[in-house]
């Protein structure tokens, strides 16, 4: 079953439990699906799909924080409910301590020296994720390494 096909059977269960929240979610998932495939003139793949989930859950995290700071902690309990609902189709992350030996791989094997060479790091690291990682992470792993 695709991703696509699986978020659809949610959707209708969820319709079923009459829970509004996380129908919501998954609606605001599949017409952003549904736009997509449009621009793009046919079905979206496996990868389109997870990219466009991605893109969702950086956008709560970002909500999360700045709600956060601003004190407006009912609102950013309601995007970190949007977010468990959203990683839940998204493959298990790495964890921190993966991530750090892949960097350290990543740096013998380029050659990299120092911070000028962050971008060719970051490159190869987040292509072997392949968004198992968060790439902010990724990104401070990579510069603390880099410049130790």
């Amino acid at each position: 079953m695709s991703l696509a096909e699986k978020m659809a059977n949610d959707l209708n269960e969820s319709l079923k439990a009459r829970d509004a929240n996380r129908t919501s979610i998954l609606r605001m998932v599949k017409a952003a699906m549904k736009n997509m495939e449009i621009e793009k003139g046919g079905p979206l793949s496996e990868e389109e799909v997870q990219a466009l989930l991605r893109t969702f859950v950086k956008r709560a995290r970002e909500s999360i924080e700045q709600f956060s700071k601003a004190g407006r902690t009912e609102l950013a309990d309601k995007e970190k409910e949007e977010l468990a609902i959203i990683q839940k189709y998204l493959p298990q992350q790495l964890a921190e301590e993966d991530i750090r030996k892949m960097i350290k791989d990543v740096i013998s094997e380029t050659g990299a020296s120092g911070p000028r060479d962050m971008g060719k790091v970051m490159k190869a690291v987040m292509a072997k994720t392949s968004g198992q990682a968060d790439g902010k992470l990724v990104n401070n792993f990579v510069k603390e390494m880099l410049e130790a």
